[in-house]
């Protein structure tokens, strides 16, 4: 259900045009997961950014659901991802002036498919019954992190996008939030590619590959 072929990216410095992706190949089936890993400044938050349509590639092409990205404008590139994929970061980046039953609406309500049994199925798995009032600075960040979650799949997108999501949180906290990012995948049409530095947390996802050089070596299947 992803594809990139080919993916080259720069980025201008003073010193000239800095290479980051040096022809990037990726594939991700529907329904699958994968971690995407590498040394700090190797590019994978590029990468994410590519496949998410917040950035545009120099060569090469991304598809996801067999509908390229190349040659769309910012405004179908907005509404693309609206509609299209989930995102979920480190920071959270929930809406402060918003109460959590809100943020967790608000992707799915900006896509037009705003369901209410699958939200009250995620409130409940996601253990916010007793949060839906309060708003974001009033919760910790494993707390903060599942709203991220639930608002990320409230619309059910094709693909969850995930840029260090447990970065930010301690052991105990990032496997409640991977635990509950994987069950409800698993009830879900959505695929997942992560962004991890950590082994133990890529070592649950289906597949792992690794960015080094501008490009992917395949890690292999989960053992």
């Amino acid at each position: 259900m992803l594809e990139v072929q080919g993916v080259f990216k720069n980025y201008a410095t003073a010193q000239g045009p800095l290479p980051v992706l040096l022809g990037v190949d990726l594939r991700l089936e529907q329904g699958s997961s994968l971690a995407l890993m590498g040394e700090s400044g190797s590019g994978k938050s590029t990468l994410l950014h590519l496949v998410a349509g917040l950035d545009q590639v120099d060569r090469g092409h991304i598809r996801i659901n067999q509908q390229p990205l190349e040659g769309m404008n910012e405004r179908q590139r907005a509404h693309w991802r609206r509609t299209e994929i989930g995102l979920v970061f480190q920071q959270f980046n929930l809406i402060g002036s918003l109460r959590v039953e809100d943020n967790l609406a608000f992707q799915a309500r900006l896509a037009g498919r705003l369901d209410p049994a699958w939200q009250a199925q995620l409130v409940e798995r996601l253990g916010l019954g007793d949060l839906l009032r309060r708003y974001p600075e009033q919760l910790s960040g494993g707390q903060q992190q599942r709203v991220a979650l639930g608002r990320a799949l409230a619309s059910r997108p094709p693909l969850l996008l995930a840029d260090e999501p447990t970065g930010s949180l301690d052991e105990s906290s990032s496997d409640e939030v991977l635990d509950l990012m994987l069950e409800l995948l698993a009830d879900s049409p959505s695929s997942l590619l992560m962004v991890t530095h950590s082994p133990r947390i890529a070592a649950r996802l289906a597949q792992r590959v690794v960015l080094h050089g501008g490009r992917l070596v395949d890690s292999g299947p989960r053992s």
